[in-house]
């Protein structure tokens, strides 16, 4: 009886020392960013073409041109601070196609960059208008920035009497 017991909390410390070695900062990263990206093109998409120009007000950015600048945000980001490899710029994107599209592979283009950075450089100081961060913070930025406009995509969307895609999390 007592072997069982020993054998049984053994089998569970090492389930757990092991589940807990796959959990990275960089996996946890590339999941949620997975889902992100889900979710942006899911908002994007219920976006009739026709209102990809709308602005609640003068001063905001468009449907569109957040969606513009969500992906130049990405791509700065990645390319400076994860990748020297610049995109392909082929213009700016006239049709919702080409900027879901547009957008699509800036995400993925994130998700290589991040999966070919290894976890140790994540907590390497990196130069940034706002002052030293780390790789790691930056990864925040990046989501905290889609994060921030998606929001305001959201709300786009609701006043526009459109339903809003169910969000999708973790």
């Amino acid at each position: 009886m007592i072997m069982k017991s020993c054998l049984v909390i053994f089998l569970i410390s090492i389930s757990a020392m092991s589940f807990s070695q796959q959990t990275t900062s960089k996996s946890a990263f590339l999941e949620k960013w997975g889902n992100s990206k889900t979710y942006l093109l899911e908002i994007a998409e219920v976006m009739p073409e026709s209102l990809y120009n709308y602005k609640p007000t003068q001063r905001q950015m468009s449907f569109k041109e957040q969606l513009l600048h969500i992906e130049g945000n990405m791509d700065w980001l990645g390319t400076t601070y994860f990748s020297k490899d610049k995109r392909n710029d082929g213009g700016i994107p006239n049709t919702k196609e080409e900027v879901m599209t547009l957008i699509s592979n800036s995400f993925d283009r994130v998700s290589e960059q991040i999966k070919n950075t290894s976890e140790e450089s994540l907590t390497d100081t990196v130069a940034f208008f706002a002052g030293a961060k780390s790789k790691l913070q930056i990864l925040n930025l990046l989501q905290d920035h889609v994060t921030h406009h998606r929001g305001q995509l959201i709300v786009y969307l609701s006043l526009n009497g459109i339903e809003v895609p169910t969000y999708l999390g973790w």
